[in-house]
C-alpha cells in the first residue's frame, strides 16, 4: 500500500522516487515485520493462554520436554500476520510472485492450524493423520506449481550449482519436482522445530540468503555476470524475503530459550513451504540442499532411523530422531544444541553463496 500510494507522487516531488528501490523497501520491510512481530507475539501469547492452546505431551520426545507442556503454541499465526501486513505495505502488488507466495503462506498455514488445533483439543499430540496432512500439502503444492508454470509462464528448466550450461528442461516433470521441493522443505522445517528457536534461527538465515539470491536473479546484469538464471520480477521477492526475515527475528525474541511460545505446525509448515517456493521462483532449488542443509540433515536422520529400525527389526542408529533429540539424550544442554546448529546453518549458507563464483 505504501509503495502504491507514495511512489506515484514522485511526479510531484522527486523524494518519493526512493520507494521504487527494492533495497529501500526491503530494509523497511525487515524493520516493519520485526516491529509488528514484537507487538503481536506477546498479545497473542496472552490470547493463547486464555484459550488454553498450549503444547501437549508427545510420545516421541525426550521426557525432559515434559517441562515445556503448557507453553503456548500456534505462534506461527502472529508471524504470518506480521509478514502479510508488511508485504501488503511494502511490496509491488502487481507482481504475480507476491500473490503466489501469499497463497502458499495461507494454504500451508491453514493445514498447520488444523493440525495444531486438533492437537490442543485432543491432547497427546494427536493432530491430522499423516495421510491427511501429506495429502493436503501435495494438493496445495500442485496448485502452486500449476499457477507458477501455466499462470505465470515459468520456465521448466533446472539449474545446478557449479555448472554453467547444464540446464535440463524437465517439462511436465517439473510439476512433480516443485511439489517435492515445497512439501519436502515444509516437512523438514516441521521436523526441525523441536527445540526453542532451533527452526526459527536457521529459517532467518535461509530467508536472508534467498533475499540475496532473489536480488541477483531479478537483476539482469548481475545474473548475467554470475551466470545464474535471470527471473524477471524476482526482484520483488527480495522485499517478501525481508518481511519473512523480520517476522522470524521478531518471533525469535520470544521463542529463544527458554521459549515463551512455540510456532507450531501453523508456523513451521507455512514457513517451510514459503522457503521451498522462494527457492523455486529464484531458480535456486538445488542450492536449497545447502542453504537449508540443517533441515535436510534433520529430515534424513528421521528417514534413516525409520528405515534402519524396519530393516534390522528394532535396532536404532540414533538414540532418538530427529537428530537434535539424539544429542539431547547424549547429555548436551538444549542451548548448546541450538547455538551449534545455528552455527552449522550459517556455515552452510555461506558455502552455498560461495558457489555463485564457482561456475
Amino acid at each position: 500500500m505504501i509503495y502504491h500510494l507514495l511512489y506515484p507522487l514522485h511526479k510531484y516531488w522527486i523524494g518519493f522516487n526512493v520507494f521504487r528501490y527494492i533495497t529501500f523497501r526491503t530494509a523497511y520491510a525487515i524493520l516493519t515485520a520485526l516491529l509488528l512481530a514484537l507487538i503481536f507475539v506477546p498479545i497473542f501469547i496472552q490470547f493463547l493462554k486464555g484459550r488454553g492452546w498450549a503444547k501437549t505431551e508427545k510420545p516421541y520426545e525426550p521426557q525432559t520436554h515434559n517441562g515445556k507442556i503448557g507453553t503456548p503454541t500456534m505462534g506461527g499465526i502472529p508471524i504470518l500476520i506480521s509478514m502479510i501486513i508488511t508485504v501488503l505495505l511494502w511490496c509491488n502488488l502487481t507482481n504475480p510472485f507476491i500473490w503466489l507466495l501469499l497463497l502458499t503462506a495461507i494454504m500451508f498455514g491453514l493445514i498447520g492450524f488444523l493440525d495444531d488445533y486438533q492437537k490442543v483439543k485432543q491432547g497427546k499430540g494427536k493432530g491430522l493423520t499423516v495421510k491427511q496432512k501429506f495429502g493436503l500439502q501435495v494438493l496445495s503444492a500442485f496448485l502452486i506449481a500449476f499457477l507458477l508454470i501455466k499462470g505465470v509462464g515459468f520456465s521448466t528448466k533446472l539449474y545446478f550449482p557449479f555448472f554453467k550450461k547444464f540446464t535440463p528442461d524437465l517439462g511436465i516433470l517439473y510439476y512433480f519436482f516443485i511439489v517435492l521441493v515445497i512439501v519436502g522443505t515444509s516437512n523438514a522445517v516441521n521436523l526441525t522445530d523441536g527445540l526453542d528457536g532451533l527452526a526459527t534461527g536457521p529459517l532467518s538465515i535461509s530467508f536472508g540468503s534467498y533475499l540475496l539470491l532473489a536480488y541477483m536473479a531479478g537483476h539482469i546484469k548481475m545474473a548475467k555476470y554470475l551466470q545464474i538464471a535471470h527471473v524477471p520480477g524476482a526482484g520483488e521477492v527480495v522485499v517478501f524475503c525481508g518481511a519473512l526475515l523480520g517476522a522470524c527475528l521478531g518471533f525469535l525474541w520470544y521463542n529463544a530459550y527458554p521459549a515463551e511460545v512455540f510456532m507450531g505446525d501453523v508456523g513451521s509448515l507455512s514457513l517451510g513451504a514459503l522457503l521451498g517456493t522462494i527457492a523455486v521462483i529464484v531458480k535456486q532449488e538445488m542450492l536449497l540442499l545447502l542453504i537449508g542443509g540443517l533441515f535436510v540433515i534433520e529430515a534424513f536422520s528421521v528417514i534413516i532411523q525409520v528405515a534402519y529400525f524396519k530393516i534390522t527389526g528394532g535396532r536404532r542408529i540414533f538414540k532418538m530422531s530427529p537428530l537434535h533429540h539424539h544429542f539431547e539424550l547424549k547429555g548436551w544442554s538444549e542451548p548448546k544444541i541450538i547455538v551449534r546448529f545455528w552455527i552449522i546453518g550459517i556455515i552452510l549458507a555461506l558455502t552455498a553463496l560461495s558457489t555463485l563464483k564457482l561456475r
